[in-house]
């Protein structure tokens, strides 16, 4: 089975991405790359296996060799309709045989690896026994921003599950909130992202009074009062790439001080968006949404990072946090999302996915970020 987005690439484009993994891996000084199941192997391959099971499935990576892809005999066919298929090599294995002594044929015995986040330990651990001078680094540690720039193609795919995410919200705002549970309403996000093009639905937070000062609240049964603020953040893929936005509405007409404190985190939300340019490092973003909010006495109330990365998962790095000295490139894609959270009373986020242009920023989800009344 291939990706969802994979019709949107060729050979070339998988080609290309591996052999830019390639590159970054060598000069992290790495021996290669080992790839699981999982996103990193669709964005390198357009491959995703029926089911990740024990069964080991691993692409390896390494300078100097074709790509090959090791996969259980049974699941060869699905492999090599990938649309990337043409750009590496298959080797198959047959249950009974050893896939760690077949796998170990095309690894550097003494070589550091970066292996994906996601592989299994069990197959880690055949992978050290068959091999015991080879060492491994998390992808993630290893090579953070591997899938962090991305290319035109990417770009669209993002900015049409953003523009389906705002489809949902501009539906959402005209239905009842007053009387009705947050399942209910989050059950109504999660029909309107799939009848505008989402093939998976990652989240759908509802959260209403008092649950809003949870930045990730698991919906339940609390039925949405009148003078309720609600939190709404919702999100998944499109032709695999991801969506994620929060707006934040009220039940009725909002008190003085909600709407203070909501025209307070757009205005850090904006100062966060401008901040965005190229050469500047990601803390900076942080540091430009936070400001606004600690010199209006909130500080300690926005308890979370500014912003994360989003591609084919919709979390992923690079992170607007402080301490993230990484500078923004052009085609980088990430949530600015400045939150305030006061206990026991109500919360209020804003957030919109921003890909970093030449001379700027630019934002992938274009809904009303004053406050929305519904009823």
């Amino acid at each position: 089975m291939t990706g969802a987005a994979s019709a949107s690439f060729t050979a070339d484009d998988y080609r290309a991405r591996m052999e830019r993994a390639v590159r970054q891996a060598a000069d992290a000084g790495l021996a290669g790359l080992l790839v699981a199941p999982g996103p990193d192997l669709v964005w390198l391959t357009g491959y995703t296996p029926t089911a990740a099971t024990e069964r080991l499935t691993l692409l390896v990576l390494a300078a100097g060799r074709d790509p090959v892809l090791v996969v259980p005999t049974l699941e060869a066919p699905d492999a090599e309709r990938a649309l990337g298929a043409s750009a590496l090599t298959l080797r198959d294995w047959t249950d009974g045989k050893d896939p760690y002594a077949a796998t170990a044929a095309l690894l550097d015995a003494n070589g550091r690896f970066g292996i994906s986040d996601n592989a299994w330990a069990m197959h880690l651990l055949g992978l050290q026994a068959a091999l015991p001078g080879t060492s491994y680094a998390s992808l993630t540690e290893a090579l953070p921003m591997l899938r962090a720039v991305k290319d035109a193609a990417e770009l669209e795919l993002l900015a049409a599950a953003g523009a389906a995410a705002d489809a949902a919200f501009e539906e959402i705002r005209q239905v009842a909130f007053a009387g009705r549970r947050e399942t209910d309403v989050a059950a109504d996000l999660a029909a309107l992202l799939r009848r505008f093009g989402h093939s998976q639905v990652d989240f759908t937070i509802v959260a209403s009074g008092p649950n809003g000062a949870n930045p990730h609240h698991e919906i339940g049964d609390r039925v949405i009062e009148r003078g309720d603020m609600v939190v709404l953040d919702f999100g998944g893929l499109k032709d695999g790439y991801g969506s994620d936005t929060s707006r934040t509405v009220h039940v009725g007409e909002p008190t003085d001080e909600e709407r203070r404190v909501h025209g307070l985190v757009r205005e850090a939300q904006e100062a966060g968006f401008l901040a965005v340019r190229p050469g500047v490092a990601c803390q900076e973003v942080d540091r430009a949404a936070r400001a606004v909010i600690a010199d209006a006495g909130y500080g300690e109330y926005f308890i979370h990072r500014t912003g994360h990365g989003i591609g084919v998962t919709t979390h992923e790095p690079p992170y607007m946090i402080e301490g993230e000295e990484r500078t923004l490139v052009p085609g980088m894609c990430f949530s600015v999302e400045p939150g305030v959270y006061l206990p026991g009373r109500f919360g209020v986020r804003i957030e919109d996915i921003v890909t970093v242009t030449e001379d700027g920023g630019r934002r992938l989800n274009n809904t009303e970020r004053e406050m929305v009344i519904v009823d």
